[in-house]
């Protein structure tokens, strides 16, 4: 056992006071203009962010010196104003909503800052509620700049959307010549004079419509993904993933079948989850070794929506379940390995979670869970 002697334990003693949740405040004051000017500097700048604290009117009582690197702003302008004057309302409204104050540990928020020039800044921010000795509540954020991972996470998101384009790429082309084909035929017809003009015409279209369609999904992967919520039918975004993908599932003889007999919504991104979407059952195509069945099943709980990707495949190992969220880890040979980590990403940002199951006889399921919840406003 390791002594300790009396004044290494009174100074722990002083330690445990400042750092639990009977915090008081004007401790932390005294400790921290106690330290040395050259220490405090280096603090300031070392650190990639800057501590706040405000009081329970959220008014901001305590900010370091180092917010002027990061945001641009001098200390004096922002003591005593609003903890979220430079936070937008969506953010405001996701902070105040989802906040537990019976948590007595730290919580989580990435959430955009706006700077002293107008420009948003992506900011990782670890928040608590503390209560002095007289039972006043206080809240402290230690905010850190996380504008490097976000882009970093962006260039790969690019890049899945690229290389799923490229493997996309062969059937959508065997898709559209089709419909080409069929044009090119027609106008030759109605160039040597046919008779049966009308009915040729509405053809054409249904096939140019067909190729629109295919073609404007095809667009949507190279589009950066947005951050734009509202309520959204589920069957409606997984029937436009189905027609995306449903050249490439073609090609190997695959039929994609959806569950069309509710039309359940949910609160989210459309453009993100359908990224989700085009990810999973991507991936099933690929899987399939034969020709057969994927189903995509929507169903309901009492707190969530369910959406089931059910392939025919070989199955995935116990053993690697765990691993194939992590980046870079893929069981292709022309895979990125980036897709269902982008998926798990994504799905924590609607708090929802994706789940991987074994069929009892053959292939696995993909289940996407989403919350019920209202629009927030």
């Amino acid at each position: 056992m390791e002594y300790k002697d009396s004044n290494q334990q009174t100074e722990n003693n002083k330690n445990k006071q400042i750092t639990s949740t009977n915090f008081n405040p004007q401790d932390f004051f005294h400790n921290i203009a106690a330290l040395p000017p050259s220490i405090l500097e280096w603090i300031d700048r070392n650190t990639n962010g800057f501590i706040a604290i405000w009081d329970e009117n959220g008014r901001i009582i305590y900010i370091s010196k180092s917010v002027e690197r990061l945001l641009g702003y001098q200390v004096t302008d922002l003591l005593g104003t609003q903890w979220f004057e430079k936070v937008s309302k969506e953010d405001v409204a996701y902070i105040k909503k989802h906040f537990d104050t019976s948590q007595e540990s730290s919580q989580t928020f990435n959430i955009m800052i706006q700077n002293l020039h107008g420009k948003n800044i992506w900011t990782e921010n670890l928040v608590s509620e503390i209560k002095d000795s007289d039972d006043r509540v206080y809240y402290a954020a230690a905010v850190k700049d996380i504008t490097d991972k976000k882009e970093a996470e962006e260039m790969m998101i690019r890049s899945e959307k690229m290389s799923v384009a490229g493997q996309l790429a062969a059937g959508i082309a065997h898709e559209v010549r089709n419909p080409l084909t069929s044009l090119k035929g027609f106008l030759q017809l109605l160039q040597a004079g046919v008779n049966r003009k009308e009915e040729y015409y509405k053809i054409m279209i249904d096939e140019i419509e067909k190729m629109e369609t295919i073609t404007s999904e095809l667009l949507f992967i190279s589009k950066p993904l947005t951050d734009n919520k509202k309520m959204e039918v589920v069957q409606e975004m997984a029937e436009d993933v189905v027609t995306l993908l449903r050249p490439q599932a073609k090609l190997k003889n695959i039929e994609i079948l959806i569950d069309q007999t509710g039309s359940q919504t949910v609160y989210c991104d459309r453009s993100q989850i359908k990224q989700v979407l085009i990810n999973i059952v991507k991936n099933a195509i690929e899987a399939m070794e034969e020709p057969g069945d994927i189903q995509l099943n929507v169903l309901t709980s009492e707190d969530n929506i369910l959406l089931d990707i059910v392939d025919g495949g070989p199955g995935i190992p116990e053993e690697i379940i765990h691993k194939l969220r992590e980046p870079f880890f893929t069981t292709k040979q022309s895979g990125t390995g980036l897709g269902l980590m982008i998926t798990t990403q994504i799905l924590e940002r609607h708090e929802g979670r994706l789940e991987i199951l074994q069929n009892e006889n053959k292939g696995s399921t993909f289940r996407i869970i989403l919350p019920k919840q209202n629009e927030v406003n």
